[in-house]
């Protein structure tokens, strides 16, 4: 693609820059310059619907570029979620833009570049939430971009007649668009940094791990999220529940023929029942042989990807965000052997997890123990595996977050860190997550660590070695969080003891992943739930299980309520 030249305008003026598709005028915020909604790519509806992005259709003149777009399709928030958490509405078929912040637009700059990638079950969320203003990062010398892409089963059905992943596939026309665009916004597509949580980092690590992106980015941080794929024939069950309910065929033709806010309720409705504690028919990245060819976990700890620097982490809580709305933690404690029995169901494993567990955790709660668990299974065993595959190869970081929030009983939980690396700690969305009064020195070393990783490579803290550096942010010395953590790695301080510095704390959740290590060297072929056995390989989340126990316990926590998705 040709990029159209314009001239550039001093800050007195609106700032001009020209795209692959037209020029667009953004606006100086506090000497920011800022472009809201640009298209990457057409408007995914009529014929685009359900189908890989398209280029947009060239404009001619300059296109205002004051505003956020419109936001993707996507069903509100239950009211419990939505109390903490924001998910602005822009209306329009445009919802496939990005957003750049800037110091220094103009081809001469070359600074580095950091691309966002938002989080929400690949569900919910959008770019405009303004715990995303890319503003603090634009202050210290990063253009940073923010995207939309589609979500639900606008991005993710599994349809026969259409190809899979489109939501996958806009990520990567937006990282393709950086490639050929950001120079004019004083950004260098050689210095690309790739960042997001939840969702977003599960993302990444399918974009690590296929060709098509490669050297679209040279770095990436995922955040409580790891490289991984769904099953197709469970993303296929929640497609074919929605076309049950709207007696319509399993087709993208026939949903495209669906009014979206129709298609929107029936989406929530038939995803009430799933949970990312203890799973359910949902909507998720598949391996479709092209953009990903195979499970991008397998893929990288073989070696895909080997030259780019990756920053990993988590909260130490993050299962408290599920349990916590809606007074779930509570229901949970009181399932007690049965709330067991399902998460051995969801983990895949005998009796001596949960046993080793207890001896870790004498004093905490089921619903603590059960959500360690699990969190350990999805997401740290598998961040843990791609980080020591990285030894020998591009460096790997690993952090922890461990700041409970000010909220009661939410902890140091899921999304918990975001106003703290946008540092925007004090926005009000970001309060009702965090609560008042969210340390300023805590926002600062956070973001200055994802900074300092984009521009150098190096967060501040020791890469992955044997000896399992993690750079803890908050919570005190010698423990990972509020709670449920297991407080086992031995501390050495760097850069002093306030709040907002971080720590290095050497295997602070090996204790634990041992436990999962001994569970993965035994023989295979005994049910699931027998102290004796558990599957040889290294499971993922949706492979089978054996024997009618655990698997009963997951139906009966998923009627109680327990399961439910935001």
């Amino acid at each position: 693609m040709a990029v159209r030249a314009v001239d550039s305008v001093s800050e007195t003026k609106d700032p001009v820059v020209s795209t692959p598709y037209g020029a667009v005028r953004g606006r100086y915020e506090n000497g920011i310059a800022v472009f809201r909604g640009i298209p990457y790519a057409a408007p995914p509806f009529g014929p685009h619907r359900f189908r890989p992005p398209a280029p947009p259709e060239p404009w001619d003149g300059v296109r205002d570029a004051g505003a956020f777009g419109p936001t993707p399709p996507k069903p509100p928030y239950s009211e419990a979620f939505a109390r903490l958490l924001a998910d602005p509405v822009v209306p329009g078929d445009d919802c496939l833009n990005l957003n750049v912040w800037t110091p220094e637009p103009g081809p001469g700059a070359r600074l580095p570049v950091m691309v966002w990638i938002h989080g929400g079950a690949l569900t919910r969320g959008s770019s405009a939430v303004p715990v995303y203003n890319g503003h603090s990062f634009a202050r210290d010398g990063v253009v940073l971009v923010s995207i939309n892409y589609r979500l639900g089963v606008e991005g993710y059905g599994l349809f026969p007649d259409v190809p899979a992943n489109p939501g996958l596939r806009d990520q990567l026309a937006a990282l393709e668009w950086v490639r050929e665009a950001i120079t004019r916004f004083g950004g260098d597509p050689d210095r690309v940094t790739v960042f997001g949580e939840s969702a977003g980092a599960i993302s990444i690590g399918a974009l690590l791990a296929s060709p098509r992106a490669a050297g679209l980015f040279h770095r990436a941080v995922l955040q409580s999220g790891p490289p991984e794929v769904s099953d197709r024939d469970k993303v296929r069950r929640m497609v074919r529940r929605m076309a049950t309910r709207l007696k319509i065929p399993a087709t993208a033709e026939a949903f495209a023929a669906v009014n979206r806010d129709l298609l929107l309720r029936t989406q929530a409705d038939v995803g009430k029942l799933s949970s990312p504690v203890l799973g359910g028919p949902a909507f998720g990245i598949v391996v479709d042989g092209d953009l990903v060819p195979r499970d991008p976990l397998e893929a990288l700890v073989e070696g895909a990807a080997p030259d780019v620097d990756l920053l990993l982490g988590w909260t130490s809580e993050e299962y408290r965000l599920w349990l916590v709305p809606g007074g779930l933690l509570e229901r949970v404690d009181r399932l007690g052997p049965v709330a067991l029995a399902g998460a051995m169901a969801r983990c895949h494993c005998g009796h001596e997890v949960p046993r080793g567990y207890r001896a870790i955790h004498p004093d905490v709660g089921t619903a603590d123990l059960v959500g360690q668990m699990v969190t350990d299974h999805l997401l740290r065993v598998p961040l843990h595996r791609l980080a020591d595959a990285r030894r020998g190869q591009s460096p790997a970081y690993v952090y922890e977050f461990a700041w409970p929030s000010n909220v009661p009983d939410l902890g140091a939980c899921h999304a918990l860190e975001l106003g703290f690396v946008f540092d925007t700690a004090d926005v009000p969305e970001s309060a009702k997550l965090a609560g008042a009064g969210a340390p300023q020195e805590l926002a600062d070393a956070m973001h200055s660590a994802w900074v300092r990783f984009a521009v150098e490579g190096d967060p501040g803290w020791a890469a992955w070695d044997a000896s399992h550096p993690v750079g803890v942010f908050g919570g005190s010395s010698g423990s990972s969080g509020s709670s449920g953590s297991s407080g086992s790695g031995t501390g050495e301080v760097f850069g002093g003891l306030g709040i907002g510095e971080p720590r290095t704390v050497h295997g602070p959740r090996d204790r634990e992943l041992v436990l999962w290590d001994a569970e993965l060297s035994k023989p295979s072929g005994q049910p699931v739930g027998s102290p004796e056995s558990t599957p040889a390989s290294r499971p993922g989340p949706d492979s089978p299980t054996r024997g009618t126990a655990p698997l009963s316990a997951v139906r009966r926590f998923r009627r109680s309520g327990g399961a439910r998705r935001p």
